[in-house]
């Protein structure tokens, strides 16, 4: 490997390591309490260096939550591409949502519930590109495709979707921190919750 070649993977190597502390810094501490300071100590490198590659906290929160989407982005695109099946295809999404959740807690923690305008206002999110908007609309998309095979009922498609979209965070929350009460085994209960829900808007 050459001596450029070499740089190259350190800065990528070292980004990456800015935004796995930086994401236990925002579990920790919180957005409010995060600062570049607090970072710079936990990675042994000075505050200057971090701004080479992010402004500031909410540069790397973004890029920490661009990173999640980029995940759900890019299952939500193999499932419609493998399963010919809509409604299976939807079902199958819903379901990834509540396993990445329970698999990646601290991924899911930061991307929902660190900072509800990380993306700016509603005509922000709407019109600036990211890896959120675009995850959003393929998953609109393949609840679109279920409407148009007649495998659910037509109704306001951003309605439906955000239903669907939002429905399984309740338990994903609920499970995540009410740890101590004995809830039943979480795929049983993600898989009724999922059928219970499609089955309601089913045509």
């Amino acid at each position: 490997m050459g001596a450029k070649e070499k740089r190259v993977k350190n800065k990528e190597e070292f980004r990456r390591e800015i935004l796995n502390s930086a994401r236990e810094l925002f579990i920790d501490d919180g957005y409010e309490k995060f600062s570049m300071r607090r970072l710079a100590e936990k990675i042994d490198y000075s505050p200057t260096t971090i701004y080479l590659y992010f402004k500031g906290k909410d540069d790397l929160l973004l890029a920490i939550c661009e990173e999640v989407a980029e995940q759900f982005l890019t299952r939500m695109s193999h499932i419609r591409s493998v399963q010919s099946n809509p409604y299976e295809a939807l079902r199958q999404a819903m379901l990834y949502l509540v396993e990445f959740a329970f698999d990646n807690p601290n991924h899911y923690k930061i991307f929902f519930l660190t900072r509800p305008n990380v993306y700016g206002t509603q005509e922000e999110f709407m019109k600036r590109e990211s890896m959120a908007r675009n995850s959003y609309f393929e998953f609109r998309k393949v609840v679109q495709v279920c409407i148009g095979a007649g495998k659910l009922r037509p109704m306001d498609i951003d309605v439906l979707t955000q239903v669907l979209a939002t429905a399984p965070h309740g338990l994903i929350t609920m499970m995540l921190y009410r740890s101590s009460f004995p809830w039943a085994d979480r795929r049983v209960l993600a898989t009724t919750l999922v059928d219970g829900l499609l089955r309601g808007f089913r045509k």
